[in-house]
């Protein structure tokens, strides 16, 4: 299969649902102390720069231009300049209703930088292992950019996009930030493998397309031998590779794939219960209500019930009641 399909199927599962975005205009001294999310964040530098810390290591600059992405939503700052006091998100945007979007202006002095961020919100119940594998940022810097025509110039876009109130600016943004998501994550894996053996898993020319198969043929009667073969690779060294880029056995990640794609399916009270093993690729229904109390320590009954209790209006029940 072509390379680029691999980051198709690893993505496809995220079911990117909506999209916040904010405008930020900050001058002088500044900073903003984001919290631990479950989302997908984008940082473009549209003027000037910044730094980004995490708190246990050396901050980051951001120059003009730059691109950061926190694939997790991992807790992060964003300053003026490295050590500067923070103020925390929520007090300062109190409602990231996903949907919405503010222009926010911060510092001590008149602006004289511009950043456009976006939380890309997906159901983490889909989340695939090997993006949970992903650094927590990727940083692109301008050159990178602008050696992608797409992403360059849909970047350069939503920073004039984000201030309409244009009929369809929602859906519009929503797939905008999609698509940067998207070819920010396909540029990093050209150009920044060698960084993270996630990104080095999805690169290299075997392990890529066992993943692949694992992601886009889950149900098939996979075995180790048979994604070596799928690799074009030796049982012993596919298993080698797999596990040090990947971080599990073959076996292993074709497991959670199968449960996972369980989990969404249980989610649709429309599917019986009974046929969800077939569908994922089990041979019994007992084998796999077995893994599913094993992996989530509730059994699939318990998980649909709690999904479509959440799911509910508020104030009826998942009966109606």
């Amino acid at each position: 299969m072509p390379q680029a399909d691999v980051l198709s199927e690893l993505l496809k599962p995220l079911r990117l649902a909506d999209t916040y975005y904010s405008k930020w205009l900050a001058g002088g001294s500044w900073g903003i102390e984001g919290e631990e999310d479950s989302h997908a964040i984008l940082h473009y530098m549209v003027r000037n720069g910044c730094y980004i810390s995490f708190g246990d290591e050396e901050a980051i600059r951001l120059h003009e231009g730059d691109l950061a992405m926190f694939p997790h939503g991992t807790a992060h700052s964003f300053t003026s300049a490295p050590g500067r006091a923070t103020t925390p998100l929520h007090s300062v945007l109190s409602d990231l209703s996903p949907g919405g979007s503010a222009s926010v202006t911060i510092g001590s002095a008149a602006p004289d930088t511009e950043i456009l961020c976006a939380s890309l919100h997906y159901d983490p119940v889909t989340e695939p292992a090997l993006y949970r594998a992903l650094p927590r940022i990727i940083v692109l810097r301008s050159h990178m950019l602008r050696d992608e025509p797409l992403l360059h110039y849909t970047l350069e876009c939503l920073t004039r996009e984000s201030t309409r109130m244009a009929p369809g600016a929602q859906l519009v943004s929503l797939r905008a930030f999609e698509m940067v998501f998207v070819l920010g994550l396909r540029t990093a894996m050209e150009q920044l493998a060698e960084a993270s053996p996630a990104l080095k898993a999805l690169r290299h020319e075997g392990v890529s397309r066992a993943l692949t198969a694992i992601y886009a043929s889950y149900a098939s009667p996979w075995t180790v031998e048979s994604l070596a073969r799928e690799a074009r690779m030796s049982r012993a060294v596919f298993s080698r590779v797999f596990r040090e880029l990947v971080g599990e056995p073959p076996a292993r990640h074709l497991l959670f794939r199968r449960l996972q794609e369980a989990r969404r399916i249980l989610a649709d009270p429309s599917v019986p219960q009974r046929e969800i093993h077939r569908i994922i690729g089990y041979g019994s229904h007992v084998g796999f209500h077995l893994a599913f109390c094993k992996e989530f320590d509730m059994t699939p009954g318990e998980y649909r019930a709690q999904r479509l209790e959440q799911a509910a209006p508020q104030g009826i029940s998942a009966d109606g009641n």
